[in-house]
């Protein structure tokens, strides 16, 4: 089991939650911080005074109150901890439900669970402690599995790239369908096209083309 904690987390209330799960675990060096540059100074400092920490447990959105910050997000915070601490294991404790973000978390930076914060998260979170803590299997709330393990795939080819990258541009699907039969690219009619953009908005849990665009750049497709 874990010895040393950094909870990263800007609400007492879910704070004082996770303090009663970790004492449940019998773990009993726990840091809290509510601010992602301070977390990582101290995750840092830490790893340079020889006494690292074992297990991130972050949050995803923080509040703004005015104070400046670099990192605003918890995954930014992630982002910026593997680039230096690639081995550390975190765990994300969030009421995000996003596939395409929680799937980021998971594939590209290399996360050891996921929690949702719903009513049973607290103890989902124990779970994943224990699970992780001698495991090197990815844990995530049974509500979400769905969301890394889809029960129906599609692979996103450079058609799909075309798409969103003239949607980004404004082009409605008539003039979309006219720029890829100049590409000789098929299928390229309207009934088509429309098809494709719902099968993505709903392979990206995307509300609307302006969403499944803003969520493609998120990922770097375009």
């Amino acid at each position: 089991m874990f010895k040393k904690v950094l909870v990263v987390e800007d609400f007492d209330v879910i704070n004082s939650g996770i303090k009663m799960a970790l004492e449940g675990l019998n773990i009993k060096e726990v840091d809290y911080i509510s601010y992602c540059d301070e977390a990582f100074l101290k995750i840092k400092n830490a790893f340079l005074m020889g006494t690292p920490y074992q297990l991130i447990i972050s949050d995803l959105s923080f509040e703004n109150d005015g104070t400046p910050q670099e990192l605003k997000s918890g995954d930014e915070l992630i982002e910026k901890i593997r680039q230096e601490f690639p081995k550390l294991k975190i765990i994300v404790f969030s009421v995000e439900d996003k596939s395409y973000r929680i799937q980021n978390l998971y594939k590209n930076l290399k996360i050891q669970a996921y929690i949702w914060k719903n009513r049973n998260g607290l103890k989902e979170l124990k779970k994943a402690i224990d699970f992780v803590s001698s495991s090197d299997q990815f844990y995530i709330s049974p509500e979400l599995n769905t969301t890394i393990h889809p029960k129906k795939t599609i692979e996103i080819t450079d058609v799909d790239i075309f798409l969103i990258d003239f949607l980004s541009k404004g082009l409605l699907q008539e003039a979309i369908s006219k720029k890829l039969k100049e590409k000789g690219i098929k299928p390229s009619s309207i009934s088509a096209i429309e098809k494709r953009l719902k099968l993505l908005k709903e392979h990206f849990n995307a509300n609307n083309p302006a969403h499944l665009v803003a969520i493609a750049k998120d990922l770097g497709l375009i």
